[in-house]
């Protein structure tokens, strides 16, 4: 047998012996490809990758949520062309279209998510479009008013929930995140206060009002569909693993039972319409405004909310300061303004009615978008247009307001009424300090950050060195 001493042969030390790859030398590849970005091959799912939108796409679904907002809330300006009908029954006509807005909100904000916000808008429009139709040729007959208005209902449950959803999601798409509720709060808004107002326009000086406030809404319709035709899709895509893993061993509805949202969100939520109604809708019935009532009440009505989207960038900055802010400011505003509607009721000051009208829009703007961006924050993404669905189901109850005014203001006087409204609103007011008590410091019991604001150096620090501490404490 030789022994091999001395300097070795140059082949086997200079040649690298020769090797086969074998599934082993493969694995550590396979594991760390998932943190390598792999660039786009053209096979993925086009459903699994983030929409390419403009900055201003989420205008295309805002346009049909005002139009939709405007064939809503253009009947309190229309009620004075249906004077025959008497107070009771027009004010429930006003409020009747929630008999199909909440269970259209519910049932739709779920199948948007399933099949598309898209197709959801498109249908709203249509039956938007189909109630106002309805009206115009109904002459007058209960009835067939009635219909369009729980038609006029469907499509607008059909369009807030997954209005705002779309709105909030191209927002966040195009790098804009956090102006989604206020950009969808601002649509509604604008619509519900542009209707009226021109509306009742229509009906003071334009012939035929029945007739042409219908048309004009029916082409307005017919503008916003090619918008939301063409505006991207959002709603269609799968749940990606990080949203899996934050859901995981959460009742889909868990929000639902949280301390904030059954002490914030539920008492105050009723209040958002119920403000803006008693504003619009019962002063303008209980203060005189001479030959100018159609009119007058669309001033009233258009005073009411576009105070409401004017002090809705307050609000962030409320929300800024405490999550419990804004609540309790626009819930502060509700008490004051009802009492100065009860003082506007048994003077008739038409001052009084303005200023009472900017009091009760100041809480509904503040209460309609602090309340979106609270539910936004409980409720998963995966879940957000049926979170918000929910959210406008409880806002819209504040339509029967005027009916319940109508109704007991036929045994008591409309004042106390009215003060007894502020006395409900001060309730809810005080169900606030039980959402967020005063000098709650565990971080486990206060509600989630309404503004994604970074929080402050010092509660950083505190959570930096905790750590630190409780390893000295072990040793």
């Amino acid at each position: 047998m030789p022994i091999h001493l001395g300097t070795p042969t140059p082949t086997p030390t200079r040649s690298r012996p020769r090797t086969t790859p074998s599934p082993p030398s493969t694995a550590p590849l396979a594991a760390a490809s998932p943190t390598r970005p792999t660039p786009p091959t053209g096979t993925e799912d086009p459903s699994l990758l983030p929409p390419v939108v403009g900055r201003s796409a989420w205008a295309r679904p805002a346009a049909a949520v005002f139009v939709v907002g405007w064939g809503a809330n253009m009947f309190a300006s229309l009620l004075h062309a249906y004077g025959d009908l008497g107070g009771l029954r027009a004010d429930g006509l006003f409020g009747a279209y929630a008999l199909g807005l909440i269970p259209a909100l519910l049932v739709v904000a779920r199948v948007s998510d399933r099949v598309g916000r898209r197709r959801a808008l498109l249908a709203a429009l249509l039956f938007s479009a189909l109630g106002s139709a309805v009206m115009s040729l109904s002459d007058g007959a209960f009835g067939a008013i009635l219909t369009g208005r729980i038609l006029i209902g469907i499509s607008a449950g059909a369009a807030f929930g997954p209005g705002t959803a779309w709105i909030r999601e191209l927002s966040d798409s195009a790098r804009t995140r956090g102006g989604g509720a206020r950009r969808a709060a601002v649509a509604l808004t604008a619509g519900f206060a542009a209707g009226p107002l021109l509306s009742g326009a229509i009906v003071q000086w334009l012939p035929a009002p029945r007739l042409t406030s219908y048309l004009v809404h029916i082409a307005l319709v017919a503008l916003a569909l090619p918008l939301v035709f063409r505006a991207p899709e959002t709603a269609r895509r799968h749940v990606g693993p990080d949203e899996r893993r934050s859901t995981a061993g959460r009742r889909p509805g868990s929000y639902l039972t949280s301390r904030t949202f059954l002490a914030a969100v539920l008492p105050t939520a009723p209040w958002i319409f119920g403000a803006a109604t008693v504003s619009f809708t019962v002063l303008p019935a209980l203060v005189s405004l001479g030959d100018f009532g159609s009119v007058g009440s669309g001033v009233v009505a258009a005073t009411t909310l576009g105070t409401g989207v004017a002090v809705q960038p307050w609000a962030g900055r409320l929300a800024r300061r405490s999550p419990a802010a804004p609540f309790r400011t626009g819930m502060t505003a509700a008490v004051a303004g009802m009492l100065l509607a009860a003082l506007t009721a048994g003077t008739g000051s038409l001052a009084l009615l303005l200023t009472t009208a900017v009091v009760l829009g100041s809480a509904y703007g503040i209460l309609l978008v602090s309340g979106l961006r609270l539910v936004e924050t409980l409720a998963p993404p995966r879940h957000g247009a049926t979170a918000i669905a929910v959210f406008y189901s409880l806002a819209y109850t504040g339509f029967a307001f005027p009916v319940l005014v109508q109704a007991l203001s036929g045994r008591w006087n409309p004042v106390a009424v009215l003060v007894a409204g502020a006395g409900l609103a001060t309730a809810a007011l005080a169900a606030t300090f039980i959402a967020w008590p005063r000098r709650a410091r565990s971080p486990h019991g206060t509600p989630p950050d309404l503004t994604g604001q970074i929080p402050p150096i010092a509660d950083l620090r505190v959570r930096t060195l905790e750590p630190a501490t409780k390893s000295q404490e072990a040793r």
